[in-house]
This record gives structure tokens, C-alpha cells and sequence, in this order.
């Protein structure tokens, strides 16, 4: 194959109307990735808020923020592109998180209020 004929192909692949990423916008994504890591992180590590139902809630709300960071960098998810099938998948994707998420604290407070810590029960002999 001639290299005219590569780049041609190439041009073709890259032609196609959807948004690529730049090596400085996968940077970012992933610095953003990074950090929107590390914060959540050291509050837990750190015990940088008074409870742990704020913690908790920090955390929920970083790992949304997270989310939406990864599906604009990374997914190079918009509004216009692909005749409104983002649109879809991006609501797909806001079902499915409030379905974990509210699922995930539904089941550790379940588990919580109806497991019995090792030291609640030594005490009722």
C-alpha cells in the first residue's frame, strides 16, 4: 500500500463527522480523572468532615462529576453528534448511576441497621 493511499484511508477514518480527542484533551480528562480521585480519597483518608454521611455525599458527588468528566474526554460525548444517539446513551448512563448509587445506599444502610456489631452482642447474655 502507497502512502497515498494510507493517508487517503486514514482521512476517510477520520472524516466521519465525530469529535477525536487530542492528546492535550485526553491530558486533561485525565488529570481531572486524577484528581477527582485523590480529593475523594483524602477526605476519607483524612477525616476532613465531620460525618460520614457528608463524606459519603462528597464522594457520591465526585464520582458524578467523574463520570461526566469521562464521558466528554473520553467518549467524546455532545449533544449534536451521532442524530441524537449520545442524547440516549447519556440518559442511559443518568439512569443507570441513580440506579447503583440509590441501590449501593439502600443496601449498605440495610446492612448496617440490621447486622449486629461483635461488641452489641457479647453484651446481651
Amino acid at each position: 500500500m502507497n502512502t497515498d493511499t494510507h493517508t487517503a484511508h486514514a482521512d476517510d477514518h477520520h472524516g466521519d463527522g465525530h469529535a477525536h480527542g487530542t492528546f492535550s484533551t485526553y491530558m486533561l480528562g485525565f488529570v481531572l480523572s486524577v484528581v477527582l480521585t485523590a480529593i475523594p480519597f483524602w477526605l476519607v483518608m483524612s477525616g476532613a468532615l465531620p460525618s460520614k454521611q457528608i463524606t459519603a455525599l462528597v464522594i457520591m458527588a465526585f464520582a458524578v462529576v467523574q463520570i461526566v468528566v469521562h464521558m466528554i474526554y473520553f467518549l467524546h460525548m455532545n449533544t449534536t453528534s451521532e442524530n441524537g444517539w449520545s442524547m440516549m446513551a447519556l440518559i442511559f448512563t443518568i439512569v443507570m448511576v441513580v440506579i447503583a448509587l440509590s441501590g449501593s445506599l439502600w443496601v449498605m444502610n440495610h446492612l448496617n441497621s440490621n447486622m449486629m456489631p461483635i461488641h452489641q452482642m457479647s453484651g446481651m447474655k
